[in-house]
């Protein structure tokens, strides 16, 4: 995996971390560096800083998304500013952490982005429910004869609804299952991305898919 943090002290501690953990670890202190890490290594995860000082986690992020590339992101940040986390997913980032974490925290959930990858990539066959229709294998969705372009966390979650189409899944479950970690009853990262799905999936005027049950969690229904 790829790590780019340009504070020296935490570069390290996490790069030691990640390698007693198991991980190849390619460690950089600067956006443009990773990218050029990403594109000759195929990293199974990229950690990226927000604050570098020449091309900033985020735009590293963007530019990664801008060609196509899926690669999981976890995105570190000092900013605990609701604005600046939804930031850092509107970039494209699959998880955020806040700085100054644990590294048991950091560790959890990389080991569920990776889980997560690896469970994506074995996917096989195709479901459909309505005029929804995803083809697992290919990590493509359609919305009737419109393509749904997706980063990789809102397909895990709409294939995940989808899988369970009409089956109320609560917040607890959807946590584990996509991050892998539960965030709590005050995260607002699964409304987050509940939000982005229903963007898309309702950008042509399309009925409702995905429904709130208040106070448990969501259901994918049709009609």
């Amino acid at each position: 995996m790829v790590l780019a943090e340009d504070d020296r002290a935490t570069r390290e501690s996490v790069s030691l971390a990640l390698e007693l953990e198991g991980y190849r670890v390619t460690a950089v202190a600067d956006g443009l560096p990773a990218l050029a890490a990403v594109g000759a290594e195929e990293p199974s995860l990229l950690i990226l800083d927000v604050t570098m000082p020449y091309l900033d986690g985020l735009s590293t992020c963007r530019k990664l998304r801008a060609q196509g590339n899926r690669t999981p992101v976890l995105m570190l940040t000092a900013r605990t500013e609701i604005a600046d986390r939804v930031a850092g997913l509107d970039a494209g980032a699959d998880d955020y952490l806040v700085k100054p974490f644990a590294l048991e925290e950091l560790l959890a959930r990389v080991r569920a982005l990776v889980r997560r990858a690896g469970a994506g990539a074995a996917g096989e066959g195709s479901l459909e429910v309505g005029d929804l229709r995803i083809a697992v294998e290919a990590r493509q969705a359609w919305r009737g004869r419109r393509e749904l372009e997706l980063t990789k966390t809102e397909f895990d979650l709409l294939e995940l609804l989808a899988r369970n189409a009409g089956i109320v899944l609560t917040h607890s479950t959807i946590y584990d299952r996509i991050w892998g970690y539960d965030f709590g009853s005050d995260s607002k990262n699964l409304a987050v991305y509940v939000g982005y799905l229903r963007r898309k999936l309702e950008e042509g005027g399309e009925a409702r898919l995905i429904q709130t049950v208040r106070g448990v969690g969501y259901a994918l229904r049709p009609g």
